[in-house]
């Protein structure tokens, strides 16, 4: 199939090195997008820039870059000055050490990509890697210039070829201490947490994306379809909101009652009906007949 590069360099460990791309491993082109209308022409609307206090349009060739240094004063910052200051793309991933995949708290992943060898020269390098890592359970970390600025890059092996994650920098990630500190110690019984284990336990499953749908997308395109048809679209009906519990222990046994009905229901197969008793006037055969329908 035909791959769409993002970028494409060397992967470098010490004095290997062998030819390698980036893909992307996600996208979001497939989601509907809307443009902006004039709602009596039905013409398309652009955007321009205006000037906050003259109102007067301004074009492209009189737009700067502005860093606000105090309310109302900015710094002006040209596009030259910044390609000064901007990395140049060595167009190198050189890995700089390799970490346990543990280590690397989740909130530091960024956007995935995967790593492929982009030359047939580059398969065997590549794979010694790859093997290297997968046989040592752990992942490289890198360094990366995309677009001018230098990203840190995970890298951990992946079927037949590389997962690379680009990471958060520390100053990026908040602390999650100011957002927690308020909630309070709560003292939770044996049975609650019993009861709340036994939900988990009917509940539990594997991950298969393929289970989840975009319910949103899906009701935007019927109501394309509708509207494009001339009919009436579909309302979804609302959901009733949720509200706290107040007595946990209640809801927790509801729970645990409904959740076993509906595996129940689920996995055991319909009773079959019992057969009619034999009247003495019916004949055997006929009888014998309707027992084995």
């Amino acid at each position: 199939m035909a791959v769409r590069i993002y970028w494409k360099g060397y992967l470098k460990l010490s004095l290997v090195s062998c030819a390698v791309a980036l893909v992307p491993a996600s996208s979001s082109t497939e989601r509907t997008r809307f443009h902006t209308l004039n709602r009596e022409t039905g013409n398309r609307l652009r955007q321009r820039m205006v000037d906050e206090v003259t109102e007067e349009v301004v074009e492209n060739e009189d737009r700067v870059k502005g860093y606000e240094v105090g309310r109302g004063s900015f710094v002006q910052v040209e596009d030259e000055e910044l390609e000064k200051v901007a990395l140049e793309s060595s167009h190198t991933i050189e890995i700089e050490s390799f970490v346990p995949r543990s280590e690397i708290d989740k909130r530091y992943l960024d956007a995935p990509y995967y790593l492929i060898p982009n030359e047939k020269v580059a398969q065997e390098a590549f794979a010694v890697i790859r093997e290297a890592m997968r046989d040592e359970k752990r992942v490289a970390l890198a360094r990366v210039v995309l677009h001018r600025r230098e990203r840190i890059v995970m890298l951990e092996a992946l079927d037949k070829g590389m997962l690379a994650t680009t990471l958060r920098y520390g100053y990026e990630v908040r602390d999650a201490a100011p957002y927690f500190e308020d909630i309070p110690d709560v003292s939770i019984s044996a049975e609650m947490k019993k009861l709340a284990t036994h939900i988990i336990e009917q509940k539990a499953g594997h991950f298969d994306p393929k289970k989840f749908e975009d319910r949103y997308e899906d009701a935007v395109q019927a109501l394309l379809k509708a509207k494009q048809a001339g009919l009436p679209p579909v309302q979804a009906a609302e959901a009733p909101s949720p509200s706290n519990v107040v007595n946990i222990m209640d809801a927790l046994r509801k729970s645990v009652a409904v959740e076993k009905r509906s595996h129940s229901g689920a996995t055991r197969a319909p009773a079959r009906r019992k057969p009619a008793k034999k009247s003495a006037a019916r004949p055997a055969a006929r009888s014998r007949t309707r027992r084995a329908g």
